[in-house]
């Protein structure tokens, strides 16, 4: 590289720049620390009610209580920071951030610095296979060939030439073909040049796209939205029923104080703390679930969300493809050969192939480059290379000169068809005929090289121009579809998700990949300029039917998940590079990619695929459509069993009945509601057709008027049947001995009804996953029976032993009244099968035709 030409900046003159421009570095979105992460804990409305709760009752009343409450919320924002901060982690390790250097020329000499002190006027020296870190223009040595795929989403290198003119136009973008720019983050895949810094950090053209993530504000999920209501509701009727306690106790027992802590007793079993400990387990195990997938969660409650997604945009390069090319096609007139697994055989093929190999760089990093040598045979072991000619805006083709043991010279030539035509000297019709083949090549979406060659003894012409090819074929490439694209967007696309891909890439390779994945094209491809001439509500309109987008600019990108969003979808966006980062940032669920994938997507994400595997995110889609289900069998079970808790509280008083419940009496009931919420609705598994159902409505709420209903119903169930069986009992019985199996009735109620809504779709009370719930209730069982055994415990619990007859009752009030539901809904459903079978079966047969 001819540096001695030139001089560059003063190490002086260099830092005065630095000091007045500021380093070469992007804007950086800074992970959450953990004040900041306790603060957003802190905020949630359920936190502040059940710690201003424990701490009320630590006043008023049994400081081992208000201890007790105190420290489950403590333990639940604790579950919740820890998985917070855990993610924070694995993100940030996760980045690989390492510092990169350059070579610059400085007071005339070739020099490495940091490339955060690049400034503006520097001299960057750039070769084959460097990261570029700066925009420029290039203003010596020879032609680059540069991927821009982070910028622009084209898989294919593009060329850049000599500038006349060392100066950086306003309208210069990446992804031009022949231009002088070279941008920041792209990739010099050949050649070698001196490039002119014009645009450092914020100011260029990754800089910029990177900077207008911060004019984008992070929405709630659906569920966070959904929890904050039920949150509210359930809070303003825990201080309902507090109220109406304190003033039963004081105006009919003329009692204030015992008044205040029954009621405050009654607002901490109807306060379902159990909700933001529930919700953040959710969420951690499916974090988890999906990290042992490789799929790592920037902020758990998005897999929710992703379980609600109704559209699913993927960019083409390096998420439907692997973003490298191999050979798919080789025409040579005689032969058309659709190139798979394996060696060629002999023939006109293989030549043309051994042609482009030679044409190619010995250690390729040019991606066509290594798909060929990935398949040519080691044509140039017995040969030497004698001389080379790049790639020139005004011959846009490679050529290289090999030269044999004898004098005999082999000149290969491989580069855009028009450029090997012309040195060919092809006559007008052969021409033609070839455009028919280039057509045929477009059609299918390949990228196209054309090949020739030369063999003469003696010396070459000085030019390559001079030189009489021989035209040996054409060579499509094609950037290779992910193994498990297809299968993925086949389980989407059933599951009722709509598939858009979204890519920077030509409309015919946009297509070709979108028909191989299984994306529907029945309405074409839209472009990048028709979306620009289009408002809002024609572009919402366009998206009802376009499922296929080709040459979108990064803000058009965004302006389609806008557009989305604003047609009611719940938008989840997939990408890697750099000009997916403002949609991954405005969709619902952002979607990055871990290996492939820039910094500035990975902090716009929600969720990072370390392994890239598309597949992953159907997966995540599944797992979430899992959490939700479970998560509101869960909320159901919830407030189902805190309504005879609450209730078998009040109504003694308001029948002027001795108490039935005590403080320990809700404190056992809550061991068992916990890890009965934590560990066994969570564990349930998927259901069989959850990937055959569409997605729910948007507006369908977590926990809305169907589930209430359905909860104060089973509750209700379990209230009248144990405080009858209360009222019976206080009858015939001692206090201590109707407490005692009122008290077994309700814990065993408890356990029949959470089995009840945890089993709602399969039948198997022995299935192996339920060996969780097993276990808790053998544990609940035991402890159960040491209250009665242990007199001191009873003493506590104010019970008494029941003989076996009373027992028994019980256990029948607990089965009755905890799965009458169930089982009802599981009598009407298989009369329903039976009617819908009888109708087939009295169809009237019709004759064949």
């Amino acid at each position: 590289m001819p540096s001695m030409h030139f001089n560059g900046l003063s190490q002086a003159e260099a830092a005065r720049r630095l000091r007045d421009v500021g380093p070469n570095e992007l804007p950086q979105t800074s992970g959450r620390g953990l004040i900041e992460i306790i603060a957003e804990t802190m905020r949630e409305p359920m936190f502040l009610l059940l710690l201003g709760a424990a701490m009320l009752y630590m006043v008023l009343g049994d400081l081992g209580e208000g201890l007790f409450l105190f420290g489950g919320a403590l333990a639940s924002i604790g579950l919740v920071i820890f998985q917070e901060a855990r993610s924070e982690r694995a993100l940030a390790a996760l980045r690989e951030l390492s510092q990169p250097h350059a070579r610059v020329i400085r007071d005339g000499q070739d020099i490495q610095i940091p490339a955060r002190e690049l400034v503006p006027e520097d001299l960057l020296l750039v070769g084959e296979g460097e990261r570029i870190p700066a925009d420029g223009v290039l203003i010596g040595g020879s032609v680059l060939s540069v991927d821009e795929s982070t910028l622009t989403g084209e898989s294919a290198p593009v060329s850049k030439r000599i500038a006349a003119e060392d100066v950086m136009t306003e309208d210069a973008r990446p992804g031009a073909v022949s231009s002088p720019y070279v941008f920041s983050g792209t990739l010099s895949v050949a050649g070698q040049g001196i490039i002119r810094v014009t645009r450092t950090g914020p100011h260029s053209a990754l800089g910029q796209i990177s900077a207008s993530l911060a004019q984008i504000g992070q929405e709630a999920t659906p569920l966070q939205q959904a929890a904050g209501r039920l949150v509210t509701l359930l809070g303003v009727l825990a201080l309902v029923f507090c109220g109406i306690i304190a003033l039963a106790y004081g105006l009919l027992r003329d009692d204030w104080v015992a008044g205040a802590l029954a009621g405050v007793t009654v607002a901490i079993a109807l306060i379902p703390e159990e909700f933001p400990m529930v919700l953040a387990v959710f969420m951690a195990l499916g974090a988890w679930r999906l990290a042992s997938h490789r799929v790592l969660v920037r902020r758990s409650a998005v897999i929710e969300a992703l379980g609600g997604a109704t559209v699913l945009c993927v960019d083409k390069t390096g998420t439907l493809t692997e973003n490298q090319m191999r050979v798919a096609r080789i025409w040579t007139g005689a032969e058309d050969i659709i190139v798979r697994d394996g060696a060629l055989e002999h023939g006109p093929a293989r030549d043309a192939l051994e042609v482009a190999a030679l044409a190619s760089a010995t250690r390729p990093v040019d991606p066509m480059d290594r798909a060929i040598c990935a398949i040519a045979p080691d044509a140039e072991r017995v040969m030497q290379m004698e001389r080379a000619w790049p790639l020139r805006p005004e011959m846009m083709a490679v050529v290289q000169v090999w030269r044999s043991e004898g004098e005999e010279r082999v000149a290969a030539a491989k580069g855009a068809p028009e450029a090997i035509f012309q040195l060919c000297r092809l006559p007008p019709e052969e021409m033609t005929r070839l455009g028919a083949a280039l057509h045929d090549f477009a059609n299918e979406g390949l990228r196209v090289l054309g090949i020739a060659s030369r063999r003469q003894v003696g010396a070459l012409p000085d030019k390559p121009e001079d030189v009489r090819f021989e035209f040996r074929g054409l060579i499509g490439f094609l950037d290779p579809l992910r193994a498990d694209a297809t299968a993925a967007i086949q389980e989407a696309r059933s599951a009722g998700l709509k598939v858009i891909m979204i890519t920077g890439d030509h409309p015919a390779t946009a297509l070709a990949i979108a028909r191989s994945a299984g994306i529907e094209v029945t309405a074409g491809v839209v472009l990048g300029a028709e979306i620009a001439r289009q408002s809002p509500t024609e572009l919402g309109a366009t998206l009802r039917h376009a499922r296929v987008f080709a040459r979108i600019a990064p803000e058009q990108k965004l302006m389609i998940v806008e557009a989305l969003k604003a047609n009611d979808e719940i938008v989840a966006m997939t990408g890697d590079g750099v000009n997916d980062a403002p949609a991954l940032e405005a969709a619902h669920i952002g979607i990055a990619m871990g290996k492939r994938g820039t910094d500035v997507a990975r902090e716009a994400a929600d969720l990072v695929l370390s392994d890239d595997s598309f597949a992953s995110i159907v997966g995540g889609v599944r797992l979430g459509r899992r959490i939700f289900t479970n998560l509101r069998r869960a909320l159901t079970y919830i407030t189902a069993i805190h309504v005879p808790i609450a209730g078998l509280a009040l109504a003694p008083i308001l029948f002027g009945m001795p108490p039935l419940l005590f403080p320990m009496h809700v404190v056992l009931l809550e061991l068992a509601i916990d890890p009965i919420c934590a560990l066994v609705f969570e564990g349930e598994p998927s259901e069989r057709a959850a990937m055959q159902k569409p997605p729910r409505p948007r507006k369908e709420a977590l926990f809305g008027p169907h589930q209430l209903a359905k909860s104060f119903t089973q509750g209700l169930g379990v209230l009248i049947g144990v405080f009858g069986l209360y009222a019976v009992l206080l009858q015939q019985a001692t206090e201590p001995v109707a407490r005692g199996g009122a008290f077994i009735a309700l814990v065993l109620a408890n356990l029949v009804l959470a089995l009840a809504d945890a089993m709602a779709n399969d039948g198997r009370v022995l299935a192996p996953h339920r060996r969780v719930f097993w276990s808790i209730a053998g544990a609940l069982l035991l402890l159960l029976a040491s209250v009665f055994a242990v007199p001191p415990l009873a003493s506590i619990f104010r019970v008494a032993a029941p003989d076996l007859s009373l027992v028994l009752v019980s256990v029948m009030v607990a089965l009755v009244s905890g799965a009458w539901l169930r089982a009802g809904e599981a009598v009407l459903a298989r009369i329903r099968s039976t009617s819908a079978a009888n109708k087939s079966d009295q169809a009237p047969n019709r004759p064949l035709a």
